[in-house]
């Protein structure tokens, strides 16, 4: 029987897993096509077949995966599993790789996350309280003796948490949740530390990680403006940061596993973003799929055929390969439309030489890949929309030769309508995380 994957969502994300399918050594041995709500120019020069769909409409996903002969489904965004993607996919008889609705709660509801971490005795925790009045959130804002993070407790993007002491005051986050609609509101203790993101792939019993990635949330340089919903990260050529030790990791690992156990029969990729504080690891939040930007780092040096993971995890993870990758640095960065994220301004055409942006990797004995985002594809080229445009991704021995590798790519793109956060990856700033744990360790 030949094989057909159905890739679901069409973001940098989708375009990184598209690319780490496309290179499988079983290419030529299964057909590959995509669903997404845009028209991602990178996956569908990548696929046999594009088809331009609301990924989170379940009906519109099974009809088109039927129409394809869909065998196996890996599903890239969070709206469509929060939707019940998977869960449809599944009754139509096609394998989907992405956890079922009700296990993707770990993600889409934050109250839940919480709760059915204290429940379930699942370490890193932090101190949290649970609000549907929002009066009543003000009011524990007041007597709250420390700083909080606001956490809206559905889907935001990675745009909706406000931390007092940091981004704002406590009388702004009470503004904040009175002019707000939410139905639901976490309120946490303020995590001081660094953070960090381990993603782990999961079938079975078999729960695989993936190499530590650090994302820059903050739309300026020097972790300054708004929240993004990811301005670029790395990695570096080992599974810890620069700032990590190797108990870090096990600790992380231990709470991935201690979730995955307790959700009982999970399938998928498990992020855990994680927060190295001066009490250790804590859990700043869980995604039920793979980050965005964080994909791009893992999965371009990742060694194991990617295919074959999702074809071992269909079978129960009996045959889920190990995971083994290179030990190579990465660095990548978005690059959004000007005013991203309070007033982006779209239009603006992208222009993109990868030859030379693959001539410039090779200066540095290095690789450049380009991951689009969101673009719209109009007659005479690509143009910006309102959210990021696309991404570059530097590979190399070091974090500094990955950097320069960067740079030199997304500069290919010139800058005129773009804002690039030009410091991620830059030995300063990485610097500047190294010295900041061994101060919150002393």
């Amino acid at each position: 029987m030949t094989e057909t994957v159905l890739l679901v969502g069409g973001g940098g994300r989708e375009h990184a897993i598209a690319h780490a399918l496309d290179r499988s050594e079983e290419r030529d041995e299964f057909d590959f096509y995509a669903c997404a709500g845009n028209r991602n120019p990178g996956i569908a020069a990548l696929t046999d077949g594009f088809e331009t769909l609301d990924t989170s409409d379940t009906d519109a996903v099974v009809d088109y995966a039927e129409s394809v002969d869909a065998t196996l489904a890996v599903i890239g965004p969070e709206k469509p599993l929060a939707e019940g993607v998977v869960d449809a996919l599944e009754e139509a008889g096609i394998y989907a790789f992405g956890p079922r609705q009700a296990d993707a709660r770990i993600e889409t509801d934050k109250s839940f996350q919480r709760e059915f971490m204290e429940a379930n005795d699942i370490p890193g925790c932090p101190d949290y309280a649970i609000f549907t009045d929002m009066e009543l959130a003000c009011d524990y804002i007041d007597e709250y003796d420390g700083d909080l993070a606001v956490k809206p407790a559905g889907l935001t993007g990675g745009k909706g948490v406000r931390v007092t002491g940091d981004q704002i005051t406590k009388a702004e986050a009470k503004t904040y949740l009175r002019e707000s609609d939410y139905e639901k509101v976490v309120l946490e203790e303020r995590l001081v530390g660094e953070e960090f993101t381990v993603q782990a792939l999961v079938a079975g019993d078999d729960v695989l990680i993936t190499p530590a990635v650090q994302d820059h949330k903050r739309a300026y340089e020097g972790d300054e403006g708004p929240n993004t919903g990811g301005m670029g990260s790395y990695t570096d050529a080992t599974f810890q940061l620069p700032f990590m030790s190797e108990l870090h990791s096990f600790e992380a690992l231990q709470v991935l596993e201690a979730t995955i156990e307790a959700l009982d029969d999970y399938r998928g990729v498990l992020y855990g973003q994680f927060m190295l504080t001066s009490e250790g690891v804590k859990v700043v939040e869980f995604n039920a799929r793979f980050g965005d930007p964080e994909a791009m780092n893992v999965l371009p040096i990742l060694d194991t055929d990617f295919y074959e993971v999702l074809v071992g995890a269909r079978d129960d993870g009996s045959r889920m390969p190990e995971l083994e990758f290179q030990s190579r640095a990465t660095v990548c960065k978005y690059a959004v439309p000007e005013g991203y994220p309070t007033d982006p301004q779209d239009g603006t055409r992208i222009e993109v030489d990868e030859e030379s942006a693959a001539a410039a990797a090779a200066e540095h004995d290095g690789d450049a890949f380009l991951f689009y985002a969101s673009v719209d594809e109009g007659d005479d080229g690509l143009y910006t929309t309102t959210s990021r445009s696309f991404a570059v991704v530097g590979v190399a021995d070091t974090i500094g030769e990955a950097e320069a590798i960067a740079e030199d790519a997304i500069a290919v793109a010139g800058e005129e309508g773009f804002h690039v956060r030009h410091d991620i990856g830059t030995e300063e700033l990485v610097q500047s995380r190294i010295d900041h744990v061994e101060r919150l360790t002393e």
